[in-house]
């Protein structure tokens, strides 16, 4: 299944055999986090494949998370290469500690997704929002609709968690 839509100018294409992308993004549609649970071993996993990385189970069912999390690290882009997204810079690329699972199967493990920084409404953070995020910064999931079929998960600052005073950032102005 194969998407003729697109997303800041540029084609959202998941192949016919990507088949858990294809269910992740099913339920980021629907506005809701799902991520594969192993059957065997009981461990979340992000991305989506075919067998657990911890186990080597082939058998996940798909469980609803809350996506709520920690800025883990990042990377402030100020010239983009990419056409699309040139006039949105600069913008950021996060890594994303989930709560869920936090330290697991290890101390320093967890669940971890990639994206970008977004407001509330799932537009690519403004250049005043990128400021105010840094490592340690609290954010939630939010969803940019492309279709019926897809949805980008996105985050922004989570406006109800408690902050830290001043989240780390990188030393560039």
């Amino acid at each position: 299944m194969t998407f003729p839509n697109e997303y800041l100018g540029m084609p959202v294409k998941i192949g016919e055999l990507d088949h858990e992308n294809r269910e992740f993004y099913r339920y980021c549609a629907k506005h809701d986090l799902h991520l594969q649970k192993c059957d065997e071993c009981a461990l979340l996993r992000y991305p989506a494949t075919t067998a657990c990385p911890f186990c080597a189970s082939p058998d996940a069912t798909w469980t609803s998370v809350e996506g709520k999390g920690t800025l883990y690290s990042y990377g402030e882009v100020h010239h983009a290469i990419q056409g699309a997204f040139r006039k949105h810079t600069p913008y950021m690329l996060l890594l994303v500690e989930l709560d869920t699972q936090k330290g697991k199967p290890g101390e320093f493990d967890g669940i971890r997704l990639t994206s970008n920084l977004a407001t509330s409404e799932g537009e690519l953070a403004p250049p005043e929002l990128v400021k105010q995020a840094g490592i340690g910064t609290r954010l939630k999931i939010v969803y940019k609709d492309v279709d019926e079929n897809v949805s980008i998960p996105l985050f922004a600052i989570d406006e109800d968690a408690e902050q830290p005073e001043k989240p780390w950032r990188y030393a560039i102005e």
